[in-house]
């Protein structure tokens, strides 16, 4: 049964955003909110949870995975771009985007798209999601919540849904379901292949 932990969106309690840490290095799968809706996540090097987290959602081996982000600081570790592309995330950073970008070569392969070799990146500007990366001081592989037949507005709906497949549930308050704009940057250009929440008038 999945640990239910009461996480305030704005001002986030920093002991239980230890213990949701503290999980996360034990190796464990976690439901938590962002500014897109529910998604799950563990740390990067855990290949049980990514595993996992493939089951939950049904994936293939061609889904892209996201780096739930806290900045751009290290954005190099984990992705290549050029200064055209640094400067247009620069610019509407944080927010309800999702970039796809070629991965940087030490990055490894079951974290990238089996065939292109790309991978998705994400700031929120999440409260919840902020202060865990704050705290975990790395990225985050993550999905959204996505589950047939189900949908995602409260903590109810996802407790129903998760309780025995993951270990930790973040309620972090409503939290309505609403995609992230994909943004593909990965052949040079800024393609939109996904209109969501994000506003593409800036992308120019």
């Amino acid at each position: 049964m999945a640990k239910l932990l009461e996480i305030h969106s704005k001002n986030p309690q920093p002991r239980l955003v230890e213990e949701v840490i503290d999980e996360l290095h034990r190796g464990t799968v976690i439901a938590y909110p962002t500014d897109s809706g529910y998604a799950l996540g563990t740390t990067l090097g855990n290949k049980n949870g990514l595993e996992r987290i493939r089951r939950i959602r049904n994936l293939s081996k061609q889904h892209h995975f996201t780096l739930m982000m806290r900045d751009l600081a290290h954005i190099g570790e984990y992705a290549k771009l050029d200064n055209t592309s640094f400067r247009l995330l620069k610019k509407i950073l944080p927010g309800a985007y999702t970039f796809i970008l070629q991965g940087a070569r030490d990055v490894p392969n079951r974290l990238l798209h089996a065939k292109k070799k790309t991978i998705g990146l994400r700031v929120s500007n999440h409260g919840v999601v902020q202060a865990l990366l704050d705290t975990l001081n790395e990225p985050m592989m993550s999905v959204s919540l996505i589950i047939k037949n189900c949908e995602f507005f409260d903590i109810d709906d996802v407790r129903g849904a998760l309780e025995k497949h993951v270990d930790v549930i973040i309620d972090g308050g409503y939290c309505p379901p609403e995609p992230t704009t994909v943004i593909d940057l990965s052949s040079g250009g800024a393609d939109i292949i996904r209109q969501g929440a994000g506003d593409t008038s800036l992308i120019v």
